[in-house]
């Protein structure tokens, strides 16, 4: 056989091999694996959630357009609409972000013995971080739910799950004899809740550095409502 036949018959051989179809067993090389996509598509959600969140503290919520954050994160428009139905749902995960934090504290608590008016005082002011980097966060909060019949729905199971977190803080409270038991666990998480984020609200028209003060402030107030009654001694009357 001549070279040049040789080559062509090498050449079609080749080709053949690279042309015929892979056994399920086969190892495709170049393919992504699930674990490595799924990574991929959670650290493309963070990076959108983050560069919303800067947005709003930059440029207010109103004022962030979809687009916006997109560049900010560096991916196509159409992107962001893979992650999030609409701006308003950036609010909602803010709020999967902070349920997240009191779950894992609900569940440190558990294990601790640290007193339960530091314990909680120390909780606000973590919780209260991401809040105070972002006022106009907190206020596109208020607004979502009054304007948005959707973000309401799925806000008001967050809630919901909220409460019921605080509520367990409560009971073991009110189990080590912290708590006041006179009232049920449920209605001081309530009372707890609205003080916090009447607290929150209100700082968000200022958007100052005081959230903090206003934060230990109001923490002190409450847990004058919170902690046990002391037992009342009746004087004996005088003849």
């Amino acid at each position: 056989m001549s070279r040049r036949a040789s080559l062509t018959s090498h050449h079609k051989e080749s080709s053949k091999a690279r042309n015929k179809p892979r056994n399920k067993g086969d190892i495709v090389v170049n393919a992504e694996s699930p674990d490595r996509r799924q990574r991929r598509s959670a650290e493309t959600r963070e990076r959108l959630f983050r560069a919303a969140l800067r947005l709003f503290a930059e440029k207010g919520f109103a004022e962030t357009t979809v687009e916006d954050i997109t560049n900010a994160a560096d991916v196509g428009k159409g992107t962001f609409f893979n992650y999030f139905p609409s701006k308003e749902h950036i609010l909602v995960a803010f709020s999967d972000m902070q349920l997240s934090k009191l779950q894992a504290t609900v569940d440190e608590m558990r294990d601790k013995h640290e007193p339960m008016r530091t314990f909680l005082r120390d909780m606000t002011l973590r919780m209260t971080q991401e809040p105070a980097k972002a006022p106009d966060v907190v206020r596109a909060i208020l607004q979502a739910n009054l304007t948005s019949s959707s973000v309401r729905s799925v806000m008001r199971e967050r809630s919901a799950r909220s409460e019921g977190l605080l509520t367990q803080l409560v009971e073991i409270g009110q189990e080590r004899g912290e708590f006041r038991r006179d009232v049920p666990a449920l209605e001081l998480a309530q009372v707890f809740r609205q003080t916090i984020f009447g607290t929150l609200l209100m700082w968000s028209l200022y958007g100052d550095a005081s959230l903090s003060d206003r934060i230990e402030r109001a923490m002190e107030i409450l847990w004058m409502g919170l902690a046990p009654r002391e037992p009342v001694t009746l004087g004996v009357a005088q003849s």
